[in-house]
């Protein structure tokens, strides 16, 4: 049995121990807001924060969540510090009309959430650096960039 918080309440689950965490949030918790893309960390699709690091949780096995803080997409505003950000990031989101198809868009905004933890004013670069790895099939990589400013503006 692995315990840990997610979004904010604590939880147990009883998977192996090399499960992904993406399937212990998804099958086990009901929370399917986190996407699987591709299960080898390539497309960012599940990401989560893992005590306020963006992770793949994808690859990320069970084990790793133990006694630490889990936050998903449907979290991500509720509590903490990220609630701020995570809120400015939404509705920027909304505000420029990010979202295509939206499949990625969980993994995008968890990337982006992060990022404007650590960088309040991200450059350019910082933002390409910090979104490498989150592929969007319609490719809106240009409103994702300007959303992130903006929402940057606004904290």
């Amino acid at each position: 049995m692995t315990s840990f918080r997610v979004n904010g309440r604590g939880v147990q689950v009883t998977v192996d121990a090399d499960t992904p965490l993406l399937w212990a949030l998804r099958d086990e918790l009901g929370l399917t807001g986190t996407k699987y893309g591709c299960g080898a960390a390539q497309c960012g699709a599940c990401t989560v924060h893992l005590d306020g690091q963006a992770i793949r949780a994808c690859v990320t096995p069970i084990t790793a969540a133990e006694g630490r803080q889990v936050i998903t997409i449907e979290g991500v505003t509720d509590e903490g510090a990220t609630r701020r950000v995570a809120s400015a990031v939404q509705e920027a989101w909304n505000r420029l009309d990010v979202v295509q198809c939206g499949f990625c868009q969980p993994g995008q905004i968890m990337s982006a959430v992060a990022l404007l933890s650590a960088i309040p004013r991200p450059t350019d670069a910082d933002i390409d650096a910090a979104m490498t790895g989150n592929l969007c099939r319609c490719a809106t990589y240009q409103r994702i960039r300007a959303a992130i400013h903006d929402a940057a503006k606004s904290l």
